[in-house]
């Protein structure tokens, strides 16, 4: 979707000390040796027990168009260091010009159930390379998997209701708004607001009309008439502005005109107050009037917590949920925190050296190796538990899995035919292999994940935590190599 909405090349999206770091490399000759990373979060979003991954095609599409145009080189070699010299050599820069994408790249698809410690991402190739690509990465794949998350929350609130994004005025900004419009949809959401997000992703709109509508004319009822006189088969009827039970009554005024001349009103929004009493009085009055199959639209910072509560706790009579400000702006959580970390380095010998970065807090310390989470499932298809492993050991079928965060949590595994690996390829050897299912699929894939884990892990409150281990032997090598280098 970058090329859709910017112009101009993304390559320079990133932190400048990406870019001196891959400056260094070139610099002592290591730009070209072959190392592994990994992409992870270490905290399921919003106090939660599970999260969505999206952003992949975000991602396909940066990475397809990797290059280092003209005016990129160009404000490159403009930098200063401290001395007011060039930070970068000539050379450096001729190197980048002719940069030749060469990484191997695994993915979890979007729509993916995905737990704390687990890769979404496992980048191999030139470590210059793989330094370079990892701003960009995070900065995709950590918010749309935020707000997709978010979204996916408010559907299990939601059930079978209609979910519409209504967001675009507080979403951060145009690439966030349309980011967040999309990881909307794979969450679970029918439809938005957004019309340039749904002009571009090819999915429903949906809008009624303001409450300056209604102010524009000295009369509510007045008002009402002329827009179903301009819009007759797209009337949801905004009802208060300034009375809510009136303005309903009004709207059904309208709706009896509009059904004298052949057609039928939408429904009526309700914008401010009390919710839950003013959509069973709204919805007592409509099937009072023959208005049964009329829809109560409810929009009003609505998150999933409120909506939960509205419909099982208090009755509401609501059957479509606009949301917007607390789905984009992820509240009450700003940002995943998925982090990128060197897993593995050939040395010079060209043997596998496996990288550990330490931490005094327990889940900060990173896993080593060449990574692949293995998901194993119950005979009823239902998701069993995930394992790490290191896939250049070969797996054995009854395998043992230890807690990364308490070692005498283990539990036996059978990696049998009700099982599979995560992450697929994606990129080998610098060529596009993977092909993006449509919007929709991802969204049929995000609803069918979500019936395949349990309950209890996706309540709000004090979710169950889903196992997730590390393959014994791979808990075994990453504890030589804690020891080693605090020898």
């Amino acid at each position: 979707m970058s090329k859709d909405l910017y112009a101009h090349s993304l390559t320079l999206l990133t932190d400048l000390y990406q870019i001196t770091m891959a400056y260094a490399y070139w610099k002592n000759g290591n730009a070209e040796k072959e190392a592994i990373f990994h992409g992870y979060f270490r905290k399921n979003p919003f106090n939660g027990g599970f999260t969505i991954c999206a952003g992949l095609e975000y991602v396909l599409d940066y990475l397809n168009n990797f290059t280092f145009d003209d005016s990129d080189l160009e404000y490159l070699s403009s930098l200063k260091d401290n001395d007011n010299q060039p930070l970068f050599e000539e050379g450096f820069i001729d190197y980048l010009r002719q940069l030749d994408f060469q990484l191997s790249i695994d993915a979890v698809e979007e729509g993916t159930l995905l737990f704390p410690s687990e890769p979404f991402i496992r980048v191999r190739g030139p470590l210059l390379q793989c330094q370079l690509i990892e701003t960009a990465i995070l900065n995709i794949i950590n918010f749309q998997t935020l707000i997709t998350t978010k979204a996916a929350r408010l559907k299990i609130a939601a059930k079978d209701d209609v979910l519409l994004e209504f967001g675009l005025r507080r979403a951060q900004g145009i690439d966030g708004s349309i980011g967040a419009t999309r990881a909307a949809y794979i969450g679970g959401f029918d439809a938005t607001s957004n019309v340039l997000a749904a002009k571009l992703l090819k999915i429903p709109v949906k809008g009624t009309h303001a409450h300056s509508w209604i102010m524009s004319y000295d009369d509510e009822l007045k008002a009402f008439k002329a827009y179903a006189e301009a819009m007759p088969t797209n009337c949801i009827f905004l009802v208060d502005t300034y009375n809510t039970l009136e303005g309903v009554k009004k709207a059904i005024e309208t709706g009896k005109e509009l059904r004298e001349k052949g057609h039928e009103m939408i429904g009526v929004r309700l914008d401010s107050g009390d919710l839950a009493y003013l959509s069973i009085e709204a919805r007592k009055l409509l099937d009072n009037a023959g208005f049964e199959k009329a829809s109560i639209v409810a929009s009003n910072d609505l998150d999933e917590y409120l909506i939960n509560s509205l419909k099982i706790e208090q009755g509401a009579k609501i059957s479509v949920w606009g949301v917007g400000t607390k789905l984009v702006t992820a509240y009450d959580q700003p940002a995943l925190g998925g982090v990128y970390k060197l897993g593995a380095i050939k040395n010079d010998n060209g043997d596998w050296e496996y990288k550990v970065k330490l931490s005094e807090q327990i889940n900060k310390i990173s896993n080593p190796g060449f990574l692949q989470v293995r998901r194993m499932k119950h005979k009823d298809g239902k998701y069993l538990a995930d394992m790490l492993y290191n896939e250049n050991t070969p797996l054995e079928k009854n395998s043992v899995m230890i807690d990364p965060n308490n070692s005498f949590r283990t539990k036996s595994i059978n990696c049998d035919e009700n099982s599979f690996d995560l992450l697929v390829p994606i990129f080998e050897n610098g060529k596009l292999v993977y092909t993006s299912p449509t919007l929709h699929e991802i969204q049929c894939k995000t609803l069918k994940e979500l019936t395949l884990i349990d309950n209890s892990i996706k309540r709000f409150y004090n979710p169950h935590e889903y196992p997730v281990g590390l393959e014994k032997s791979l808990h075994m090598m990453k504890l030589d190599i804690i020891n080693q280098i605090k020898m």
